[in-house]
């Protein structure tokens, strides 16, 4: 395609609200451009990109047996309500009325519109398993969106939904939709890791997440050094503690002065114990009334873990309207012992002897707490974030890291939470009824072009990979004006689109440096920069955009190569 013919808008400078080298290279090399908060145009190098990824996203889908399918975006609110989901969406679900004044809703996912058409025409297990996905325009109405595409209210996205007879095939299509997974984001030539992950709303007993590592990562990832152990840090497990030895008997509990003393690092400085001492009480708030956490007091509580292992379906930290509705309960001091609530701890808490906790009273902490005799906990389990350094829990001498990461993906094995809330059944030989048992399984598609900015880029712009570039080569005629240089422009550009090379012609009458720029910004992997003094010589210079090598070739005959330069990149 000649620049002269496309619609390339591209900015010197960065906007001031765009913070992630991939927000502020599409919208300068003009790859997209904000309608509202959240919301994008994308133009036409932005859409070649996109395409290019549904390209790699439909083959592997087809590969594995997926049937595409293309669902509304409106969605009635009585499936929601059939899956239980309406009320508990929250206010990401955009809800809207027709002129009937019946409820709507913009989807967010597909889940409850999948199960309704396959509960209409799937009636025995002989039509089973079945998976269907689609790539369709979602929203969300994010509370502060940001980060152009990588976060938008309005996104592009990849979802699939299998159907099965039992666990065995939902589990063999996991593994399947893992695998094709995996091949997707390495044809885009994107590095990442399969993580273990919570199901979140969407809901589900099994999950893993796609994870893309860059700094501008929203999640964090836990990963072992030494084996392939991953996941959100979430759900990060943590190794149960080993006791050094006996733990040696906690004194009388005393109830000690400690005025304004409230934080862990302020009370171990004044009792002149280590914060490994302390134990943390946090409270929540739950769909089960408020529970209590804690943790050694160097750790932290992960909210997430406590919320999965008591079965909550919300679950958050408790804020000052529950202090203040709780007097008896002071901020800062709050402690497990005598507490009126149901307490789970982390397998760190009872290994703790003489401990410090909070007293229940402003300006008063305990001491010589004995978890075992003082406090009545519901349940001992894995309740802390793990950090970096932490011992692996799967492998002896693998240490934790602790990374940035951007979710590209996400499996889910769904089991039949939506297909027995809305009878989606089969029957099986015995001419039995059951539920079918579901599989879910998304890509964010301009999040994965967001994402390969994010780890392909440098101080001038982008550097696509070769899968993903909006063009292979960009012809850069160093003086348009040249007749010379103009022809061998034209013939290079005619001849490497007759061998099927995608290629941009700069054909523009700007400065040469202002091409350069406009190239470097672009990110097209090759440069054919074409000039009077060369042509001279019989020669053209190829520069490759990420490594930034500059060579020259003979010309023309250099051109028969082009297409083994590229398969080398």
């Amino acid at each position: 395609m000649r620049y002269s013919q496309n619609f390339i808008p591209t900015l010197k400078e960065s906007p001031a609200d765009a913070e992630t080298p991939s927000h502020q290279y599409m919208i300068r090399a003009g790859l997209i451009r904000q309608l509202a908060a959240g919301i994008y145009s994308v133009l036409p190098l932005g859409l070649r990109v996109l395409r290019k990824i549904e390209i790699i996203i439909r083959e592997e889908m087809n590969r594995i047996g997926g049937l595409e399918v293309f669902l509304p975006s409106i969605q009635p609110a009585e499936l929601w309500k059939e899956s239980g989901r309406w009320n508990i969406y929250g206010k990401e679900l955009l809800r809207i009325r027709d002129r009937h004044d019946r409820e709507f809703c913009y989807g967010p996912t597909h889940e409850e519109v999948i199960t309704d058409m396959v509960r209409r025409e799937v009636k025995s297990y002989r039509q089973l398993p079945l998976t269907f996905y689609q790539i369709q325009t979602k929203f969300r109405d994010e509370v502060r969106p940001r980060f152009g595409i990588m976060r938008g209210r309005e996104f592009m996205m990849k979802d699939a939904y299998s159907f099965h007879a039992d666990e065995a095939s939902t589990r063999k299509t996991y593994e399947d939709m893992a695998q094709a997974y995996t091949r997707i984001f390495q044809r885009c030539g994107l590095e990442f890791k399969m993580v273990e992950a919570d199901s979140g709303s969407i809901g589900g007993n099994f999950s893993h997440e796609f994870m893309v590592l860059a700094d501008s990562g929203e999640d964090e990832i836990g990963f072992c050094d030494q084996c392939n152990y991953a996941s959100n840090v979430e759900l990060a497990q943590a190794r149960p503690p080993a006791p050094d030895g006996p733990r040696p008997p906690s004194g009388k509990l005393t109830e000690v002065e400690t005025p304004n003393q409230k934080s862990v690092e302020e009370v171990s400085r004044f009792l002149s114990v280590s914060p490994q001492q302390i134990i943390k009480t946090i409270l929540f708030e739950s769909d089960r009334g408020l529970v209590a956490g804690l943790a050694r007091g160097d750790r932290q509580i992960n909210p997430v873990k406590l919320k999965n292992l008591i079965g909550c379906d919300w679950l958050h930290p408790a804020n000052e309207k529950t202090f203040e509705a709780h007097p008896d309960l002071p901020c800062g001091f709050v402690g497990p012992v005598g507490l009126p609530f149901k307490i789970f701890a982390d397998e760190e808490v009872p290994l703790i002897s003489n401990a410090v906790a909070g007293a229940n009273k402003v300006d008063r902490h305990l001491t010589g707490v004995d978890p075992a005799r003082d406090i009545k906990i519901e349940r001992v389990a894995d309740l802390r974030r793990v950090v970096e350094g932490d011992p692996c829990p799967k492998c002896g001498p693998g240490k934790m890291k602790v990374k940035r990461g951007i979710e590209l993906g996400h499996i889910f094995i769904l089991g039949t939470k939506y297909s027995a809330a809305m009878k989606s059944h089969f029957l099986d030989e015995k001419g039995q009824e059951h539920p079918m048992v579901m599989g879910c399984y998304g890509i964010g598609v301009g999040r994965t072009a967001a994402a390969a900015i994010e780890q392909h880029h440098d101080e001038k712009g982008i550097c696509w990979p070769r899968p993903l570039a909006p063009f292979e080569v960009q012809i850069i005629p160093v003086k348009m004006e040249d007749e010379a240089t103009r022809t061998a422009a034209e013939n290079t550009y005619l001849t490497l689109t007759g061998m099927g090379v995608e290629v941009l012609l700069d054909d523009r009458n700007e400065r040469v440096g202002v091409k350069f720029k406009d190239a470097d910004l672009l990110g097209t992997p090759l440069q054919i920069i074409i000039g009077p003094k060369n042509l001279e010589s019989g020669q053209v210079e190829l520069k490759y955009r990420k490594s930034g090598k500059n060579e020259t070739h003979p010309f023309p005959q250099v051109l028969a190569e082009i297409p083994k330069f590229l398969n080398n990149l």
